[in-house]
């Protein structure tokens, strides 16, 4: 018999974060614990206010309705909540928490076993131009080949400034550089943005408009000289066959799938498969979790053998996260069993 219950928590940010949608200083998350016997999980449902497509009224009764109806199990319970992406997460994660001989040791590999790491990206959130340039430097010192710069809140030409000093520095094979805009350029004019930014040899630039304006953001990839990878986009679209009408309308160089936004481990899979089918590449990023889901998208993101640095370095943006064995180094994310979790509410 399985009981399940849910809590609330409040994760603050060591200094406030911003992206093109604004400032953030705390984030709220959700946890999903299951008990069967003297067994037991925890799943992390991490919702982020004005973007998640689940912020909304009823997230709450819907996580009080899914706890009181775990006896259905976990398929059932995925069709009902499809509508709720990061309670999905959640619960795909609480599941497997639950299931395992380690309630943290949910798809163990290499990875888990502290034998070998993921390269990831170093983020550098938005400010004014003397911030950004010491997030540049302490990442670039920390050992970082690649670093993704959050961009579209500062003036353009500073942001442009920026980048050219990195380029004098260091060539594109010492560090790799991706922009994210946050759909912050207007579609009148993202293309010539586009072709500026490309003059210092980008990876890619993530959603570069707001999402849903198919035809335009088509067009922008075809014409563009910088790779597109799609993020916002995604969210909110449900079904397979949406799923596959988005990306063979748009044809985006890059999917970027964040499983708290997209329905999980599954619904992520279900992306990837069809993006695999169209040539169309991708990686996976967290989306501000605390330890507990961010360990579940690490260790999961490890088994699908993706060489690309993943978007999965947000574990030390908080004062009050869970300790966990999760640390970064030389740009790669490890998993030491020198260290132990302390996940307490």
């Amino acid at each position: 018999m399985i009981n399940a219950t849910y809590h609330k928590y409040i994760l603050d940010f060591k200094r406030p974060s911003g992206t093109s949608r604004g400032v953030m200083t705390t984030k709220e998350t959700w946890f999903i614990l299951l008990e069967n016997e003297d067994k037991n999980g925890v799943g992390e449902c991490g919702i982020l206010r004005g973007l998640s497509i689940d912020d909304r009224p009823d997230f709450e009764a819907k996580l009080k309705w899914t706890c009181n109806n775990i006896q259905l199990g976990l398929d059932k319970l995925l069709l009902e909540l499809v509508e709720f992406p990061s309670i999905q997460f959640g619960l795909e994660t609480a599941f497997k928490s639950l299931n395992s001989a380690n309630q943290f040791q949910l798809f163990p590999s290499q990875f888990s076993k502290g034998e070998d790491s993921i390269p990831i990206n170093g983020l550098v959130w938005m400010g004014n131009e003397d911030f950004m340039r010491a997030q540049i430097k302490e990442k670039i010192e920390s050992g970082f080949s690649c670093i993704k710069l959050k961009i579209g809140a500062i003036d353009f030409q500073t942001e442009l400034d920026i980048l050219k000093s990195i380029r004098k520095e260091f060539s594109v094979s010492d560090i790799e550089l991706r922009v994210d805009a946050n759909g912050a350029f207007s579609p009148n004019d993202a293309l010539e943005k586009l072709n500026r930014l490309s003059e210092y040899h980008l990876h890619s630039i993530e959603q570069p408009i707001k999402p849903k304006q198919f035809e335009v953001m088509a067009q922008l990839c075809e014409a563009t000289p910088l790779p597109i990878a799609l993020d916002e986009e995604l969210i909110g679209v449900f079904s397979e066959d949406h799923k596959q009408e988005l990306l063979q309308t748009i044809k985006p160089q890059y999917i970027i799938l964040k499983p708290s936004l997209v329905g999980g481990f599954k619904g992520s899979q279900k992306w990837i498969d069809i993006a695999e089918d169209l040539n169309i590449n991708w990686w996976i990023t967290s989306a501000l979790e605390s330890n507990v889901g961010l360990n579940g998208i690490a260790q999961w993101t490890y088994t699908l053998k993706n060489s690309m640095p993943q978007g999965l370095g947000t574990g030390s943006l908080f004062t009050n996260n869970f300790p966990s064995p999760l640390h970064v180094k030389n740009g790669t994310l490890h998993y030491d069993l020198k260290q132990h979790w302390n996940f307490n509410l």
